[in-house]
């Protein structure tokens, strides 16, 4: 039986009436990228969402009465955590890349990774589908570390609240960081993504630090000014700047280079006059470059970031990521170099459980 022609289309054949109301109906979300294709971004669910009550109840009730709240709430979505402007920044980028390339999986591809139990999915799924957010890949561990999972999913980023986890993935050889909520709102971009790296210990490797550490300052500059056309080895996070480096090139071979929905920032406490040359001519050497670059000499970063407003600041010292937090941004520290040595991994607000 032939379907009833659609109002205004009277001679309209039957392709032409099928995608009619095809478009007439709820628009479905865009395939997932094959991993392999994808600038892939693990996010634990404590870093996603904000979970303190349901914490709470583990550390003091047990894992029974944890699961127990999760399905009794499985319908009240989670408030927004420290990572969900990251990544609504990430499906904003997204979306751009669609409408200029189509066809291309070079996308941003984010994965829920969590030890929750299976039986919590329901409550994450909800929220998730809440904020129309996009995320099709979930890890979920049931209890076990999640870490083992990471370079199985193609990880570029793993995010989390907890430290261990996080110099686990280090270790493994990963791009991560121990993510923290701000001590007050900042208003970022919905448009564009801001993202800001420390230099030494994050981009590149620990190798100045630890001239800091053993010689002082004054040996440091000798050092840099001596090894100035000697590149940097690279650090945690060389890798996740390479890959937004790459998202980029796509805007600019577009001509949209000023339009470009990503932006880059190396914040770094160097001195420009007499280290900073160094840390420039190593981004080059490897073919990579930030959008801005502010050398601090030493001074605090808190003010800066405020005006930068970006979705995520990244650093292996605890007191500039403390320092972030005070002015509102969201920063993550990165376990990495010798700043680390002799330390017990910092924790992220909340006790050790298994939502992270």
């Amino acid at each position: 039986m032939e379907p009833p022609e659609p109002a205004g289309a009277p001679d309209r054949p039957w392709d032409e009436a099928k995608a009619f109301y095809d478009n007439l109906a709820p628009k479905k979300k865009p395939k997932s990228p094959k991993p392999e294709n994808a600038i892939t971004i693990a996010v634990s669910s404590r870093a996603l969402f904000r979970m303190e009550e349901e914490q709470k109840i583990y550390a003091e009730q047990g894992v029974e009465a944890y699961v127990k709240y999760q399905l009794d709430h499985e319908n009240e979505p989670f408030l927004p955590g420290a990572a969900f402007p990251f990544v609504k920044a990430l499906e904003a980028v997204n979306t751009q890349l669609r409408e200029l390339y189509p066809d291309s999986e070079e996308l941003f591809d984010i994965v829920l990774m969590t030890n929750n139990h299976a039986q919590v999915g329901v409550r994450l799924i909800n929220s998730i589908n809440h904020y129309d957010l996009f995320i099709e890949r979930f890890c979920m561990t049931g209890g076990n570390s999640p870490i083992g999972y990471l370079k199985a999913y193609h990880t570029n980023l793993y995010l989390s609240s907890d430290a261990e986890k996080v110099s686990g993935a280090i270790e493994e050889g990963i791009a991560a960081a121990t993510i923290f909520s701000p001590s007050r709102d900042l208003e970022v971009s919905e448009k564009q993504l801001r993202v800001a790296f420390d230099g030494d210990a994050v981009l590149f490797s620990d190798e100045s630090e630890q001239i800091v550490k053993a010689h002082g300052l004054d040996m440091f500059f000798e050092h840099e000014k001596e090894h100035e056309n000697k590149p940097l080895a690279q650090g945690p996070l060389k890798g996740f700047l390479e890959a937004l480096g790459k998202l980029q090139k796509k805007f600019y071979s577009k001509g949209l280079r000023l339009e470009c929905p990503i932006r880059t920032y190396l914040v770094t406490a160097r001195s420009a006059a007499s280290s900073g040359a160094r840390a420039l001519k190593t981004l080059r050497s490897w073919g990579l470059e930030t959008d801005e670059a502010l050398f601090l000499a030493g001074a605090p970063k808190g003010p800066l970031l405020r005006k930068i407003r970006p979705h995520i600041f990244f650093d292996d010292q605890m007191f500039h990521v403390e320092g972030a937090q005070e002015m509102g941004a969201v920063a993550a520290h990165v376990p990495y170099g010798v700043a680390q040595r002799h330390k017990r991994p910092a924790r992220a607000e909340r006790p050790k459980n298994d939502g992270k």
